[in-house]
């Protein structure tokens, strides 16, 4: 049997039924390489393949950003300003999380609190993304059906023409400017399903900086993955 792991540790087999042809891809989100095998293609050449890319697997996985993990006097930019973490140690039966002057302030009595400040920051970019969704489906006299954040993978974002939106939660992360962007082009799709001509003058007219906050998701949109994990994660968990 073929042993992956000896070409990368962070390197995940993916059997597809769809899959024409052995291809490598960047998962920066999960910080691991899927090889992805036709299910007529045997190990023994999906090995050879990998092995062949090896260096190809090494630089992806080296160039992706270090890990921001949730931890006590960590900076994070929510929104385009930095906060830095607070944690206090106390005798709480629940953990209380306030963002108050540029701080994250966390009183618990978990020694490591980091799924609820994740837990926190996902609300509150539920609550943030939401505001701007409901603004500019009221623009184009709609609204939304659903809407909910996930921790998608592939992309930042989606909305059907009957009105329901899932956006990434990380894009709390981002500037204003960047995910007002990403707001606006899924808000587009409550009009136009493709990317067409009119989608694009639509997803303009929508976005507050159009030019700037596509072009920071396009430079910046992988650094996104970054927050919540800890220095560890890529040895340890790279499926996640």
């Amino acid at each position: 049997m073929v042993d992956f792991a000896a070409i990368s540790p962070h390197l995940n087999i993916r059997i597809s039924p769809k899959a024409k042809r052995l291809a490598l891809r960047l998962d920066s989100h999960a910080g691991c390489i899927n090889l992805v095998i036709p299910h007529k293609s045997s190990m023994k050449k999906a090995y050879e393949f990998a092995q062949l890319n090896q260096s190809w697997i090494i630089d992806k996985i080296g160039s992706l950003p270090s890990p921001v993990p949730f931890i006590d006097e960590q900076t994070l930019t929510l929104m385009g300003k930095e906060h830095k973490i607070k944690i206090e140690i106390c005798d709480r039966k629940y953990t209380e999380i306030k963002v108050i002057d540029g701080k994250i302030r966390v009183k618990t009595q978990l020694d490591d609190p980091s799924s609820r400040i994740s837990r926190f920051l996902r609300k509150l970019a539920e609550t943030e993304l939401k505001k701007i969704a409901d603004q500019k489906a009221a623009i184009l006299e709609r609204k939304l059906t659903g809407f909910c954040v996930r921790d998608m993978k592939s992309r930042w974002g989606s909305c059907s023409t009957d009105g329901r939106m899932t956006l990434s939660w990380r894009l709390i992360f981002a500037p204003y400017h960047a995910m007002d962007y990403v707001v606006s082009h899924e808000t587009a799709h409550l009009i136009h399903a493709n990317h067409g001509k009119k989608f694009w003058e639509l997803c303009s007219s929508l976005s507050t900086d159009y030019s700037t906050g596509k072009e920071w998701m396009r430079l910046n949109g992988v650094n996104l993955g970054k927050y919540g994990k800890s220095p560890s994660h890529l040895q340890k968990n790279p499926e996640e």
